[in-house]
């Protein structure tokens, strides 16, 4: 029983020693580990003085002050790397010139210097069994210093951050949008475009009518074989060039003039139209009595000098290139410049378009003319400016130039060398629509010849785009009389701001742009300055449904 109770004894003598055994070195071998991993961390340790207090190696598993430390130190290097980010995003939202970049660069850098401090570097040494506690405090005390400094300034930061991301998504936005609206703009310039240059289904049908009626009754319209009035060609009464494909237009533009003429028995109108609208032309001006105004309605083709050989625009309009340029035009490829989709319209290469510049040839026996567009309406009698002295120019026109507005540099291709020599880029412009022409200053000038000399060159659209008014402007650039404004204001097809009172005082309104006054598209507001001339009387009219 004895020997029994000795061997028990010596057994747990045993295990208890094994067991002390094992805590101790599991201690020491945890310890350098972690020593170990600080040092590698680049933290260096320094020793201090044997007067430090220290506490015994078995009390360091249940001392709080490493855990604390390990807290400090995180905190540390949280609002470091914090005050780096903020940094970096303010360069990237371009505030380099701000304090605030400086600020959180100097910020992140005194988390650096602090925790390189000579004397924290106890606090990291791995050797070191234990935590100086005065030297913790201290070093949380600068720690929080700059936490409350790196939190100050990201407050005082925070409303320069807002409104930077702010603007940068306004930008964004706006950019987006700008995308948007200039997509929306070349599709609406050419749903514009399309609407102005269709016909409208009222009109086709007044011209299917027209034309009906002077098939139907042939004898009744025709002018053939019939001698030509006197009046067509008497250069003592007041003559005035219409050239049109619209005959609802024309009649208006006759019916305004007649109707604010004080002898309308003295006024002569040459009309002038395509070969397919020349019967509908006929038989609406021989409907009813203009008071006694002579109406002429004739042609292009009754003009025989008027051909290929002759005229560079017929010429030209032969060239299968030129064909393709007009004809082979796209959809997608029309949206993607809205300018050269306008100018790709081959109204702009049609005869009618030019025959302007052939009227001392079409009217030999005149002296003098007034050119009136399709789209203009007569508000007074135009009689006086056959009493304007015309001081020898040709073009008797409204100029139309405001600052920089309407100047030649915008018709015209200045970077070509022969526009740069023969012309001023700031030279005022003047429209189309209502010109009065002196034919005899017209004749001694040679204008036609001139037009033909530069509408020839321009055959590859390298001096100008296209149109009428760009080769008007060169031919007539030093014999253009500028006419008072109130003879013609501009603008009722895409201007609706012209004040009541311009209107009012003018001679002749003119309704250019895409808002003619026969579409739907028509400015409201001056819709009726046209369509009080319109015949609703005639039965066409009535039986075509004109919503006007």
């Amino acid at each position: 029983m004895a020997n029994r109770m000795l061997s028990f004894r010596l057994l747990a003598s045993t295990i208890f020693l094994t067991f002390s055994l094992f805590l101790s070195f599991s201690f020491l071998f945890t310890s350098r580990s972690h020593a170990s991993h600080l040092h590698n961390l680049g933290f260096n340790f320094a020793s201090h003085g044997s007067a430090t207090t220290r506490r015994s190696v078995l009390a360091l598993k249940s001392d709080p002050l490493k855990p604390r430390f390990d807290q400090i130190r995180k905190q540390a290097d949280d609002h470091r790397s914090l005050a780096l980010a903020y940094a970096h995003y303010a360069r990237r939202l371009k505030l380099e010139n701000t304090k605030l970049v400086r600020n959180f660069s100097d910020l992140s850098r005194s988390y650096s210097d602090l925790l390189s401090k000579p004397s924290y570097r106890a606090l990291f040494n791995s050797d070191t069994l234990s935590i100086d506690e005065s030297v913790l405090r201290q070093f949380e005390k600068e720690v929080k210093e700059r936490i409350k400094a790196t939190r100050q300034a990201i407050a005082d930061a925070k409303e320069s951050f807002d409104n930077q991301l702010k603007i940068q998504k306004l930008k964004d936005t706006i950019f987006a949008v700008n995308e948007q609206l200039t997509k929306a703009k070349k599709q609406g310039a050419f749903s514009s475009l399309i609407a102005a240059k269709s016909i409208p289904k009222s009109l086709h049908c007044l011209a299917m009518r027209l034309m009906q009626e002077r098939i139907a009754h042939p004898e009744m319209y025709s002018d053939e074989g019939k001698e030509t009035a006197p009046e067509f060609e008497d250069p003592s009464l007041y003559h005035y060039a219409i050239f049109s494909d619209n005959v609802l237009a024309a009649s208006v533009v006759v019916n305004s003039l007649v109707k604010n003429s004080r002898e309308p028995w003295k006024h002569v109108f040459h009309l002038v139209t395509d070969k397919m609208n020349l019967g509908a032309m006929q038989v609406m001006f021989k409907l009813k009595d203009y008071n006694g105004a002579h109406i002429e309605v004739k042609a292009v083709e009754d003009y025989k000098f008027l051909n290929s050989s002759y005229v560079p625009v017929l010429r030209q309009l032969e060239s299968a290139k030129l064909q393709q340029f007009y004809f082979e035009n796209k959809l997608e490829n029309a949206t993607k410049d809205t300018t050269n989709m306008k100018f790709r319209n081959p109204k702009y290469l049609s005869i009618l378009n030019h025959l302007r510049f052939y009227l001392p040839e079409m009217y030999p026996k005149l002296h003098r003319i007034l050119f009136l567009d399709d789209d203009i309406v007569v508000q007074k009698d135009l009689t006086g400016l056959w009493d304007i002295d015309m001081d020898g120019k040709v073009n008797g026109a409204v100029e139309t130039c405001f600052g920089s507005f309407h100047r030649y540099a915008q018709y015209m291709n200045f970077s070509h060398p022969l526009i740069k020599e023969k012309f001023n880029p700031k030279a005022c412009a003047w429209a189309y629509g209502m010109n009065f022409f002196d034919l005899d200053a017209w004749r001694r000038e040679k204008c036609t010849e001139e037009y033909h000399y530069w509408q020839n060159l321009n055959e590859n659209r390298t001096l100008w785009k296209l149109g009428t008014l760009p080769p008007g402007l060169i031919t007539f650039y030093s014999t253009t009389k500028p006419l008072d404004k109130s003879w013609h204001v501009l603008g009722l097809g895409y201007n609706p701001s012209i004040s009541a009172d311009e209107i009012r005082n003018a001679a002749v309104v003119h309704f250019n742009g895409n808002m003619k006054p026969w579409l739907d598209i028509a400015i409201t507001q001056f819709r009726p300055l046209w369509s009080k001339y319109v015949d609703h009387n005639l039965e066409f009219v009535q039986a075509c449904n004109f919503g006007l």
